[in-house]
């Protein structure tokens, strides 16, 4: 199972919010390529970046940050703003060895499709789950898509990856949401990256434990946990191999 130690960049600077919320923003740092560094030499093998500028509605500004991140030597999976196939060509041209689409895919199923046949291997699909529906647009609105039926989909369309975060554990340090993810792991066939509330190494274990049920599940994403400093890369790493 592959750990992600993620950085969301807003501004230029490294940030995280706390269930997606706007207002509930805490930086980091100025620069975002310093923790990358740190992860990479802590021996991450990949790095999961978020453009918040790009996911809150606007273009994504920060493909100069990405292209120096991915020449750290880690792969980049990354995502924010990503709603048309020139900008994922434009982000795999700076760098990225995935790509994450979340609102356009879960809105346009023409899209999704199209963008699937053009570039599933590369892509990953963010599902961001409120209540057990796909919320959009930075995590602002709730849709009336079931999160479950939206990866059954994507799995079935030949996309080889699915993010599933679930909205009120991100970023809350409670661990994540158990049952939910479980319930998504029996039905998706496609890999599943965990993503929110991983408080510690205990939790990545756990997670390696549930792999071993699930072999679809097959990466973690963590984030305020590292930058709280209640956990490392490498504890992360050793929990991974658990």
């Amino acid at each position: 199972m592959i750990v992600y130690p993620a950085i969301d960049i807003r501004n230029g600077r490294c940030v995280r919010l706390n269930q997606g919320r706007d207002d509930a923003q805490t930086s980091y740092y100025e620069n975002p390529v310093e923790p990358a560094e740190q992860f990479t030499r802590a021996g991450a093998e990949w790095i999961h970046v978020v453009d918040l500028d790009g996911a809150f509605g606007g273009a994504p500004r920060n493909l100069n940050i990405l292209q120096k991140i991915s020449s750290l030597g880690p792969k980049v999976q990354f995502g924010g703003g990503m709603r048309d196939a020139k900008l994922v060509d434009a982000a795999l041209a700076a760098g990225a060895s995935r790509v994450v689409i979340g609102t356009r895919a879960a809105t346009d199923s023409q899209f999704l499709q199209e963008i699937a046949k053009s570039h599933g291997k590369k892509l990953a699909i963010g599902i961001d789950a409120k209540d057990g529906l796909v919320a959009v647009k930075g995590w602002t609105d709730v849709t009336q898509l079931d999160a479950t039926d939206f990866a059954v989909t994507v799995s079935q369309l030949g996309i080889s990856t699915v993010i599933y975060t679930d909205i009120a554990t991100d970023g809350m340090l409670t661990g994540p949401n158990w049952k939910s993810l479980e319930a998504l792991l029996k039905r998706c066939t496609c890999g599943v990256i965990a993503s929110g509330g991983v408080a510690s190494a205990a939790d990545v274990a756990k997670l390696a434990q549930l792999s071993k049920a699930y072999p679809n599940l097959v990466g973690v994403i963590v984030g305020k946990a590292l930058y709280e400093g209640r956990t490392n890369v490498a504890e992360l790493l050793e929990a991974s191999r658990t």
